[in-house]
């Protein structure tokens, strides 16, 4: 059985910030993993029924690029809502055709979005993923049971519904106001935000570093995992790290915790 070695890795900081840089257990952003979906979507300003439908005719839309704001494309009314500025809100649809290589077929891919503003609906090739009405907030969907590989095309396809334009108290914006990206990683992988990071004991020389990491197998066979934290200074010097050999189950996953001892703690300059 093929042992997997996830890593987790902090940066330590003055006064003890810890911030989490990388996990996955390659270097994510370097291999392309990471991949932003930011270009080339079709957009509708209004509903459009059947949308979601992958052979829906979107060839009248226009092309637009993400970040995108639908509201300050509109003219100004003084009978808008002055949370938007004076300026519409409304419905709004996104369309964006992508292809995956077959190498890639038996990784987990989610798509994510990191904000949309608002009530936004997402559909895979025609699956619906779900709904997320609130709009200041990062969001994940795993398109691993639905996407296709190869020359076959997929199709994302988002609805925006900032109808309520009278819901802040500073302008909103409607649309896909932030970046979107698809992530791929293995069938074993630390999951999407599953990293958490706190400082129990510290004091003038030492502290602990408490890394708890979520795990999760998507494959269908139990496996065994390497699961390494590791603490480095603000100069990429490593000053503390823990490892643990995992097995868990098929399509399962697990919260595991680690206790990172970082010494000779070095005070800030002045």
């Amino acid at each position: 059985m093929k042992n997997l070695i996830l890593s987790v890795r902090c940066v330590y900081i003055f006064a003890l910030c810890i911030i989490i840089t990388a996990s996955y257990g390659q270097d994510f952003n370097d291999s392309g993993r990471h991949v932003s979906m930011d270009f080339n979507w079709k957009f509708n300003l209004g509903d459009a029924a059947g949308a979601n439908n992958p052979q829906f005719d979107d060839s009248t839309w226009r092309a637009v690029n993400i970040p995108h704001d639908y509201s300050i494309e509109q003219e100004f009314n003084k009978d808008c809502a002055s949370g938007t500025g004076y300026l519409p809100g409304g419905i709004g649809w996104y369309r964006k055709e992508f292809t995956l290589p077959q190498s890639e077929n038996k990784k987990h891919v989610e798509i994510q979005f990191d904000g949309v503003y608002e009530n936004s609906e997402v559909w895979i090739n025609g699956h619906y993923l779900g709904k997320r009405p609130y709009g200041f907030i990062s969001f994940c969907y795993d398109l691993t049971p639905y996407i296709k590989f190869g020359n076959e095309k997929n199709v994302i396809a988002v609805r925006v519904d900032n109808s309520q334009v009278a819901d802040s108290r500073w302008y909103t914006g409607s649309g896909i106001y932030r970046s979107v990206w698809l992530n791929i990683t293995d069938q074993v992988h630390v999951a999407q935000w599953g990293t958490y990071v706190t400082t129990p004991v510290i004091n003038k020389n030492s502290a602990d570093v408490r890394v708890i990491t979520k795990i999760e197998n998507d494959s269908e066979g139990q496996k065994v995992v390497t699961l390494k934290s590791v603490v480095v200074n603000s100069e990429g010097a490593t000053i503390g790290e823990s490892s643990s050999d995992l097995t868990f189950q098929a399509n399962s996953g697990y919260d595991y915790d680690h206790i990172v001892k970082v010494e000779n703690i070095e005070s800030p300059p002045n």
